[in-house]
């Protein structure tokens, strides 16, 4: 009898057999509990994965700070506003204008108290207090510069600013109301300087960059 019972795998319960025991469990319970456990914790991952990219919901890519990248740009267009204000006037201004493209394109020196292209020169006090202020905010932003279009795009609104901001507080009539140096005349637009493209081109790879999703520290929204 305790042979069979060895053999079908049903514990003694005889005289011999010692009380409150039981038989050893099967070792492939082990394993088929295992796998329903190993299931869950792949499904709580990529729940956990999936919650994490909802919610982020933007992916950064930072590198190194790009406050050099800033500041040379904002350097090289500063120093090519400042020269070429400096030579316009001391070879063309009281001249006659000249040429470049024809009547398309004029080399002809104007002083403007106003902003960009001749506007508001009523406001020319005014408008000095926003230029500085736009160059605190850019070198306050250069402080978690880490995207390289950033860098370049505040470079040139840094120096085409500072090129203008130059000319208000040194150029007659006086400090902080200078008129700035005008001399790049196309037909029918307004005259402007190398400081004013500056300014526009840097606006508008900003407004560029801001639609593709790209911020100041390197940070990239997935939209």
């Amino acid at each position: 009898m305790a042979e069979a019972e060895r053999i079908t795998g049903t514990p003694e319960t005889g005289p011999d057999s010692e009380p409150g025991t039981a038989a050893a469990p099967v070792s492939g319970g082990n394993a088929e509990g295992a796998a329903p456990r190993e299931r869950d914790a792949d499904r709580d991952a990529e729940a956990a994965g999936a919650e994490a990219g909802a919610t982020a919901g933007r992916v950064t890519g930072r590198g190194k700070r790009r406050i050099g990248t800033l500041f040379l740009v904002a350097a090289v267009v500063y120093l090519l506003d400042l020269g070429s204000k400096a030579l316009v006037v001391a070879k063309l201004e009281h001249h006659a204008p000249i040429e470049v493209i024809g009547s398309l394109l004029r080399l002809e020196v104007i002083r403007n108290r106003g902003a960009a292209f001749s506007i508001g020169e009523a406001l020319t006090i005014f408008l000095t207090i926003i230029a500085a202020i736009v160059i605190v905010v850019i070198i306050r932003i250069a402080r978690k510069l880490y995207s390289l279009p950033w860098g370049i795009a505040l470079g040139l609104l840094l120096g085409g600013a500072f090129g203008n901001l130059t000319d208000r507080i040194f150029r007659t009539p006086g400090v902080f109301e200078g008129a700035v140096v005008d001399f790049i005349a196309p037909a029918h637009f307004a005259v402007f300087n190398l400081a004013d493209s500056a300014i526009v081109c840097g606006g508008i790879l900003i407004v560029i960059l801001s639609f593709r999703g790209l911020d100041p520290d390197g940070t990239v929204h997935k939209d």
